[in-house]
């Protein structure tokens, strides 16, 4: 198998039909990769696919938004692909994600085309159990505390909170933090996406929201509480509302939660949620 086994997906349906067959069928271990396709522009993203001497579809590489997330779907021997060396030179690249041990396959790839990592964390993928009890705690809510869906006219209140968060949890080093690009992006989750806040005594103090969603399944994220209010059970009221809403609509529910954020651990094993695999993002 050589590097002429690597091509590039064309935008018509009898090569898109493979591609989201493998990747529905591995949609568990990929749930993000497969949400990245699904919300894939055909203008300006791409996938490569690798394919076998026997024309079996092997793996993928799929580019969105100049982050690239590999799909090696267990394949043990994964051909050299060149073809990201021209890509370097067209794209600069923002991060390499996806399940660890795949994207350190990767890392050593890029390594040889001259990209070093700025830095690189490490993820626990987690997934909600199907089998739970619904033991969710809807009581014993703080006083005076609202949990409601977010509207537009939220966007000033929550945009220091989407900020705060970002700097959290998404900036790494060497990084800069873009107001207006944070400001973007939490409104298209307000107009495309669903977003949960907690607000005391009218003022928003907690958001959580989907990040992407897959064949059956949503990914959450940003989920954020301001540090005055930490402590109090906030977090867990706002996030077992939000995932007892997704959960009754039939969807199963995935996240990413740092290794080194041990209170989020205990939050979301309290939850219901078991660890699926190990998750890497390495930014450039």
């Amino acid at each position: 198998m050589n590097d002429n086994s690597w091509r590039k997906m064309k935008n018509k349906e009898k090569e898109i039909i493979p591609v989201e067959d493998m990747l529905f069928n591995a949609e568990e271990k990929y749930v993000s990769a497969c949400a990245r396709f699904l919300a894939r522009n055909p203008v300006i993203d791409s996938v490569w696919k690798l394919i076998g001497k026997d024309k079996e579809l092997k793996a993928l590489i799929i580019n969105t938004k100049s982050t690239i997330i590999p799909v090696f779907n267990n394949e043990q021997k994964i051909p050299l692909p060149k073809f990201l060396g021209g890509f370097f030179q067209l794209k600069k690249l923002h991060s390499l994600q996806g399940v660890k041990e795949e994207v350190i396959i990767l890392e050593s790839v890029m390594r040889r085309f001259g990209q070093s990592p700025a830095d690189i964390f490490d993820y626990d993928l987690l997934e909600l159990d199907p089998s739970f009890k619904e033991n969710f705690l809807q009581s014993n809510m703080i006083d005076q505390l609202v949990l409601r869906t977010a509207r537009m006219t939220d966007l000033d209140a929550l945009a220091p909170l989407q900020s705060a968060y970002e700097h959290e949890e998404v900036l790494h080093k060497g990084s800069s933090f873009s107001a207006a690009a944070s400001r973007v992006n939490l409104a298209n989750i307000i107009a495309k996406e669903k977003i949960l806040v907690a607000e005391l005594n009218n003022r928003l103090i907690g958001k959580i929201n989907v990040s992407g969603n897959s064949f059956t399944r949503c990914l959450i994220g940003g989920v954020y509480v301001h540090p005055d209010f930490r402590g109090k059970g906030i977090a867990y009221q706002m996030t077992s509302r939000f995932v007892k809403e997704l959960h009754d609509e039939g969807k199963g529910i995935t996240l990413f939660v740092k290794k080194t954020n041990i209170a989020a651990q205990k939050l979301y094993k309290k939850l219901g949620f078991k660890i699926k695999s190990d998750y890497r993002i390495t930014y450039y």
